[in-house]
């Protein structure tokens, strides 16, 4: 199946949240004792073309031949007895929800108004296509499960590539990182606080909680909505703030709580199991340029320990880098984010490490380099340029880990079609003859179509 990849339910996990089109609905395809709808079809073209724009001609052809994919995949997992446990499906379920409410700082009214559903209802829709999608995702896990390959078969893979078509790489970098945040001062964080008691005494003395979050939190997102953190599940907060937000009863005011952003009042609003409502003032302590003077001196003589006592990296992240930072648990090396690997293409980088890695050779350190950190606190880094490779075209030598994931994708399709092709042959099929007469990429289907 020439336009059908290994990836096909990053396209059929978006149907759930489709809204209902207005469609006089009728069973378009049967796979197995698998139907497939008209309205599943017409439900995913829609939102396609909201994400997209202009869809081509035959855009229902291939989404139709993804859905029949994923029902000849399902159909075989239940002959095969492959069974997906519910509470799986619930745990999925629930991080779906809790992933759709926070794009909409977890305000139920816009969700509901979004949907025209309740949370409840829309949760019930979304229930049996999610346990389809993995159930499917776990055949097709089982099918191509002996997908591998061998060095010679990657040089094999290569060498059949023409030339003129060979994927040429810009220069790419690997890049080792120190992050160092300044301290607060004692003066600083007996006024932040001294800020937050007195929040705590107005509000127990009856000041509306909403309108001092609103006024004073320095978590702007939750701010806007009187503090409001919306209804979210364990393992969501970081364990100081989780920790003391479970121990309270409903409409209980905390203590003053310290985590890593800084202080916090919590209140819990409401509790479902292990889903709890929340709401919090947030006070930072102010960082002053003396703060900000004090850490790059401190991260200097860091960097001049490394160098003149040779104080090997990965050591020097351990004991001098924030633990909260992801390279923290990576030996000090970054990852990037697009490829999941640890090569980054130079237009890739932040600018300020752009611009040091610039002059740098391979093994030099950086001095210390001011940064902006995602939650807009400012920080410094030490940048550790670890490898470096020129514009090239792909070769084995520089690129062999990109080439075999390459062919071991190859391989898996091959696996994944040469099994749909047996398992059409001996499955019940019937497909609407409008569609088959008008896709050419549903004929693979016909070999065994039982005519409607």
């Amino acid at each position: 199946m020439r336009g059908f990849t290994l990836f096909i339910f990053a396209l059929m996990c978006t149907t759930v949240l489709a809204q209902e089109g207005l469609v006089i609905d009728k069973v378009i395809a049967t796979v197995g004792d698998e139907i497939i709808l008209l309205s599943e079809i017409e439900e995913q073209y829609a939102f396609e073309s909201q994400r997209r724009g202009i869809m081509p001609d035959d855009a229902r052809c291939y989404i139709l031949e993804q859905i029949m994919v994923q029902k000849l995949l399902v159909n075989q997992a239940k002959l095969d007895s492959i069974i997906v446990d519910d509470s799986e499906v619930e745990q999925q379920l629930n991080s779906r929800v809790d992933y759709i409410l926070g794009l909409m700082n977890n305000d139920i009214s816009q969700f509901e108004e979004y949907y025209g559903k309740s949370v409840a209802e829309v949760r019930n829709d979304m229930r049996e296509e999610l346990k389809n999608q993995i159930t499917a995702q776990r055949m097709q896990g089982t099918v191509i499960e002996g997908a591998t390959i061998t060095p010679s078969e990657v040089k094999a893979y290569f060498e059949k590539i023409p030339v003129d078509s060979l994927p040429y790489f810009s220069s790419e970098v690997e890049v080792g990182e120190i992050v160092y945040l300044p301290k607060v001062s004692a003066e600083e964080r007996k006024a932040a606080l001294d800020q937050l008691q007195s929040i705590r005494e107005q509000i127990l003395a009856g000041t509306s909680f909403a309108e001092l979050a609103g006024k004073f939190s320095d978590d702007a997102g939750s701010a806007r909505v009187g503090g409001d953190l919306g209804l979210q599940r364990r393992g969501t907060f970081v364990p100081e703030f989780e920790a003391a937000a479970y121990n309270l009863e409903e409409g209980e005011l905390s203590e003053i709580v310290e985590t890593q952003f800084g202080f916090h009042l919590i209140e819990l609003l409401e509790r479902r199991g292990n889903l709890i409502h929340t709401r919090h003032i947030l006070i930072k302590p102010n960082i002053t340029s003396e703060d900000l003077d004090k850490a790059e001196i401190e991260l200097d003589s860091i960097r001049e320990v490394i160098l003149r006592d040779s104080v090997p990296f990965e050591e020097a992240v351990k004991r001098y880098s924030d633990e909260n930072q992801q390279s923290y648990n990576n030996g000090g090396r970054m990852i990037n984010p697009t490829s999941g690997n640890t090569f980054f293409e130079i237009s890739e980088l932040d600018p300020d490490i752009f611009f040091a890695l610039d002059t740098m050779e391979v093994g030099e350190l950086s001095h210390p380099i001011e940064f902006t950190m995602d939650s807009g606190e400012r920080a410094f880094r030490l940048v550790l340029l670890q490898s470096r490779t020129d514009p090239h075209r792909a070769n084995l030598k520089q690129d062999y880990t990109k080439i075999k994931n390459a062919a071991i994708e190859e391989r898996k399709s091959e696996y994944l079609n040469r099994w749909l092709d047996d398992k059409i042959e001996s499955t019940f099929v019937q497909l609407d003859p409008s569609f088959l007469e008008a896709c050419d990429i549903l004929q693979r289907w016909a070999v065994n179509l039982v005519k409607q």
